[in-house]
């Protein structure tokens, strides 16, 4: 049984191998010049402002919860769909019972206002 997940074993292997490789080559090889320009934190190529504990918004979490519920909503209904002749009427009416929860969670943060972006 244990033979069944070499090839796994072995792309595993060699993906660490490369990357190892390739981390050792650019620490031998690579520029180690350093000023102060690029030493200077940054986000996405603009210098970063305000404080380090700069504190986000409640509306940006509700956002990224309400992101990941859709998210995993779509991992679980893309296998359900492909075997949906296998699981009969049982499986049709658990995924009802699973999207309606969401409806009701779509539907609470909707009343929040949540979708609203400002």
């Amino acid at each position: 049984m244990a033979i069944e997940y070499l090839p796994v074993l072995l792309i595993l292997l060699v993906a660490v191998a490369v990357g190892g490789t390739a981390w050792v080559i650019a620490s031998i090889f690579g520029p180690k010049h350093s000023n102060e320009v690029k030493d200077a934190p940054f986000e996405c190529g603009n210098p970063s402002f305000g404080t380090r504990g700069k504190k986000f918004s409640v509306k940006f979490y509700i956002v990224a919860m309400l992101f990941l519920v859709f998210d995993l909503e779509i991992v679980f209904i893309y296998p359900w769909a492909v075997l949906f002749k296998k699981l009969g009427w049982f499986g049709f009416f658990e995924m009802m019972v699973f999207l309606l929860v969401l409806v009701v969670g779509l539907a609470y943060e909707w009343k929040k206002g949540a979708l609203e972006w400002e």
